[in-house]
């Protein structure tokens, strides 16, 4: 039986060579906008729909597009595959150590199979979770996939949906767990038939994007049963153990229960179906945990959110960047806010918004609900180069920058080749074939960054093929020595969160930050050292060029402090107690027994 919802479509043929009377077939109308024929389609066959004597339309569900959006579906029985994965009992994301990466670029091969040779290297790191950036289906071979046209189609050129479920089952062999990038708020513009099946977009409502994804007008039940019906499939027939949800603070629905708390209710029911751990990561840009409250309570019941604020923080702290959303940024005080409080926006006024923002974050929320980053697709590809911090910081600051991070008392996640310190830039691309979308694409990207002072040569060509080239990463960096020695502290970090209970905690309430220097910065980078109390271990970061003699408050208590690690020789002044530490250096302390 093949079935379609299109009930703008007066008469709806199928159009397959399958057929034995022919390369189409009528179907029939049933209620509420169906159309179905008693036809069974094998394995691996084209199949499309025509629409009223129209041109054929892939099938808004179609498991495979094996010829881009514009071209027919393809039957994927994803059944088939061979699990070797009976033994793995799933993770939830929170606490955990994430690994985001874009499969196109992560190798020069590009593709899904050439990433699964490198998990290996992953979970040398210590990682636990394999964040892959959006797969769906977009026109033209290069782009980061937020432009995909359907939500159950994994991109041919990474291989196609064996090449995932082949990834996943890898993954698994290692320990490792897989969260899958999802776009629900909007869909590209190229190869986009949707609206002629059905009511698929809203005008009710309006996103940067154009019209909003339907979830509150006429119709709109069908097209969140698309949406929720995708993201069950990923993690019931791939295997995918949680999916990160783009920009939701862009899913405009006033309906009740809202997108998000239907989608978390029917995750839960499929994670006790399933026994193992399901998890949802909503990016927000609300500051309001509405997100993460129980759907019983009205909330939206995710697993977990982005937390930028934590990124913007330290960044500006580290740069002395105040352009942009980094005007609300750069002081000590700021970044210990994001560090004890996640937001620094908590019903305050933010500058760069220019009105009140946020919702205060209450007393014993678990600091794991929330994913920290210094660098991210977003934070990395949105800037007009694409550069890295790695490009304007010394590998000494980036390895403070990193004890921050994954000793903070949350989720912190890895953007691909941040381990290592790459300066390889990841500039944001795209392969329209369409000329005028092309252009319209490549000039508005420029006009974009020219009312931020960016002159037109400045801004990589998104649809240039080299653009992309030069997002690839160049895994023999590994080994170099500057490179090898901040892989080697990555990796210390990580084993000291794994083996360190208050290095793991997420209590907020047991965190804090003092520092030493400036309460603003001057013109540029912050100066001073900061001292991030996780319970009763240290994390001693020196910020100034010169060395420091830090004074240290430990516990009545508590038995004489020990380094840990230390990115460079730091001196213990137990008489103090204090510790001597040389210019941008970062040092770990816990008492010992």
């Amino acid at each position: 039986m093949v079935r379609v919802w299109a009930p703008r479509a007066g008469a709806v043929d199928l159009v397959t060579t399958a057929l034995a009377t022919g390369d189409r077939a009528p179907m029939q109308p049933e209620p509420d906008g169906w159309w179905t024929i008693d036809v069974d389609l094998p394995d691996g066959t084209d199949y499309a729909f025509s629409l009223d004597g129209g041109p054929p339309r892939a099938d808004p569900r179609a498991p495979r597009l094996p010829d881009g959006p514009h071209g027919p579906g393809r039957t994927f029985d994803a059944s088939g595959f061979a699990w070797s994965d009976a033994g793995w009992s799933g993770l939830d994301v929170r606490g955990r150590v994430l690994y985001e990466l874009h499969v196109g670029t992560f190798t020069p091969v590009g593709t899904l199979d050439a990433a699964a040779e490198h998990l290996p290297e992953l979970v040398s790191l210590g990682v636990d979770v394999v964040e892959l950036m959006p797969l769906a289906t977009f026109d033209g071979p290069r782009g980061w996939g937020y432009d995909g046209v359907t939500l159950w189609a994994v991109h041919e050129a990474y291989g196609g949906p064996a090449a995932l479920q082949r990834f996943v089952d890898a993954a698994h062999g290692l320990g490792l767990a897989v969260c899958l990038d999802v776009v629900h708020n909007h869909l590209g513009p190229a190869g986009n038939y949707l609206s002629e099946f059905g009511p698929y977009f809203t005008p009710r409502h309006r996103t940067p994007w154009g019209d909003a994804i339907n979830l509150d007008d006429d119709g709109s039940d069908e097209v969140r049963a698309w949406i929720v019906g995708s993201a069950l499939r990923w993690l019931r027939d791939f295997h995918v153990d949680a999916l990160r949800l783009d920009a939701v603070h862009e899913l405009a629905d006033d309906s009740v229960p809202h997108l998000l708390a239907e989608l978390s209710d029917a995750v839960a029911a499929l994670s006790d179906e399933l026994g193992r751990p399901l998890s949802l990561v909503a990016e927000s840009d609300l500051n309001d945990l509405v997100s993460v409250a129980p759907t019983a309570a009205g909330g939206w019941g995710m697993t977990a959110q982005w937390a930028d604020d934590v990124h913007h923080a330290l960044h500006a702290l580290l740069t002395g960047e105040r352009h942009g959303y980094y005007v609300d940024f750069g002081s000590p005080a700021t970044l210990r806010h994001a560090l004890t409080r996640v937001f620094v926006h908590e019903g305050g006024w933010s500058a760069f918004r220019g009105q009140d923002w946020g919702r205060p974050v209450p007393a014993g929320t678990d600091g794991h609900r929330f994913v920290v980053s210094l660098q991210n697709h977003d934070q990395v590809g949105n800037r007009a180069r694409g550069d890295r911090p790695a490009e304007h910081l010394t590998d000494d600051a980036l390895a403070c920058a990193a004890a921050l991070v994954l000793l903070s008392p949350f989720t912190p996640m890895l953007f691909m080749g941040e381990e290592w310190g790459t300066r390889r830039r990841f500039p944001f691309f795209t392969s329209f074939p369409d000329p005028s979308l092309a252009a319209a694409v490549r000039e508005g990207r420029r006009a974009e960054f020219a009312r931020h002072g960016w002159g037109e040569h400045d801004v990589p060509d998104p649809q240039d093929p080299a653009t992309a080239a030069a997002a690839v990463l160049d895994h023999a960096e590994r080994r170099e020595p500057g490179h090898a020695r901040l892989l080697d502290w990555h990796r210390t970090l990580v084993g000291l969160r794994r083996s360190i209970p208050d290095l793991a905690s997420g209590d907020l309430a047991a965190t804090d930050l003092r520092w030493e220097g400036p309460d603003e910065p001057a013109d540029g980078p912050w100066h001073g050292v900061l001292v991030l109390v996780r319970g009763r271990a240290l994390v001693v970061v020196n910020l100034s060029p010169d060395e420091r003699r830090v004074p240290l408050e430990v516990p009545p208590d508590a038995g004489p402090l020990q380094v840990v690690a230390a990115w460079a020789p730091a001196v213990l002044d137990p008489t103090g107690p204090a510790v001597l530490l040389p210019g941008t250096s970062v040092v770990v302390l816990v008492p010992g027994t």
